[in-house]
């Protein structure tokens, strides 16, 4: 092997540390999600006011993302990344102590606000560790934070079989991310990719960058229509209880987590590009099968054929606006991202919609389609490879 082409120590540090805060991202994510039944109970919270009380979260994140955009364009990626991942930590271990539905309202704004500043600051250092390795790694680090997901919520699962309150658990999972955050900060990326101090940091979406925004978008879109009504469409159509209900569910995470371990290996075969038009006919075909055939087995290797269709689309249009000739890495992959965002914002109330009219075994059909649209939207980009 040819030592020459081999990244060097330093580079290697970085990759870990900036592996550790996609960790961290998402084990802490998987905590406030696995506290949201306590804490409806906590608060005596009907389905309806938790719906209500929710989008606060959402809210935050999507109001701020013009402030992100600005100041990661302005400053250094890894000083975003300490503040954010800092803010979103912290405030994490607040939510277990609000005792009134407009303090949770306020912390889970800030909560949102936090986790875009995290996200999209991660994301700008990811890409210019990418480029210290001069081959494909951006999936892996989409991949480390779907395994974090699955740890996060084991490690609720078995802290809320033994009885431990919210509170304790929230400052515990805040804690153990503090140490580990501050072990690694001191080895990220000192200076992300393209953060040229003549672009912008903010502008409108050219062309191109908008194409990109429309795939992530279509999705996105089709992410929470998985996350959100999978469950319900096993229930549903089979008559399935609420714990089995869950293996259409936990098929296609366990996909989405597997696609991208494998993303890199893929996208360095075969090229970036073709990677992500195989993944829209995945998609596709996934979303046909549940449409198609009304039987239980047809369905699960639908919901496994989707995950391994959506894991590594985000990730590379990520990687790909990260190299925008017009914009800085961080207000590219903010513009992509808030694009995308109201994909998966719009499509679970727009799959209830649709259901309603067409029946919900139908709405896979309406999916399949948004996947032949991302294959069009795919082919009309050019992509960079690395």
């Amino acid at each position: 092997m040819d030592q020459k082409n081999q990244p060097d120590i330093k580079a290697v540090k970085i990759r870990l540390a900036v592996t550790v805060f996609f960790f961290v991202s998402g084990f802490v994510y998987a905590n406030w999600a696995s506290s949201i039944p306590q804490l409806q109970q906590k608060l005596n919270l009907t389905d309806a006011a938790l719906g209500t009380l929710l989008i606060s979260l959402p809210a935050g994140l999507m109001l701020t993302m013009p402030l992100s955009a600005w100041l990661i364009g302005k400053y250094k990626s890894r000083n975003i990344v300490l503040a954010g991942a800092l803010l979103y930590v912290l405030l994490l271990s607040l939510i277990g102590f609000a005792d009134q539905v407009w303090q949770m309202a306020i912390v889970l704004f800030a909560f949102g606000a936090s986790r875009n500043l995290f996200n999209i600051s991660i994301n700008t250092q990811s890409i210019g560790v990418q480029q210290l390795f001069k081959k494909s790694i951006i999936a892996s680090f989409h991949g480390v934070w779907s395994i974090a997901s699955l740890v996060g919520a084991a490690f609720a699962s078995i802290l809320i079989s033994f009885g431990v309150m919210p509170e304790l658990r929230l400052v515990l999972v805040t804690g153990l991310s503090l140490v580990l955050m501050l072990i690694f900060w001191g080895n990220t990326l000192e200076t992300a990719a393209n953060t040229d101090a003549k672009k912008p940091a903010f502008a409108i979406p050219d062309k191109s960058l908008l194409n990109l925004g429309l795939i992530a978008f279509c999705c996105m879109l089709c992410e929470g229509t998985m996350s959100d009504w999978s469950g319900i469409y096993l229930s549903k159509e089979f008559h399935l209880s609420k714990g089995y209900a869950n293996m259409g569910y936990v098929a296609y995470l366990g996909c989405v987590t597997s696609g991208r371990l494998l993303g890199d290996w893929l996208a360095n075969q075969l090229g970036n590009k073709k990677l992500l038009l195989m993944s829209s006919l995945l998609l596709g075909l996934g979303a046909l099968l549940i449409a198609s055939f009304h039987s239980l087995i047809p369905a699960i290797i639908g919901f496994m054929l989707c995950g391994f269709g959506v894991s590594c689309v985000v990730p590379f249009l990520f990687s790909h606006a990260g190299k925008s000739a017009s914009m800085s890495s961080g207000v590219a992959i903010a513009a992509v991202s808030t694009i995308g965002y109201l994909g998966f914002l719009i499509g679970p109330p727009l799959i209830g919609f649709l259901s309603s009219v067409i029946g919900l075994g139908n709405t896979y059909f309406f999916v399949a389609g948004l996947a032949g649209v991302m294959g069009v939207l795919i082919g009309r980009i050019k992509m960079q490879e690395v």
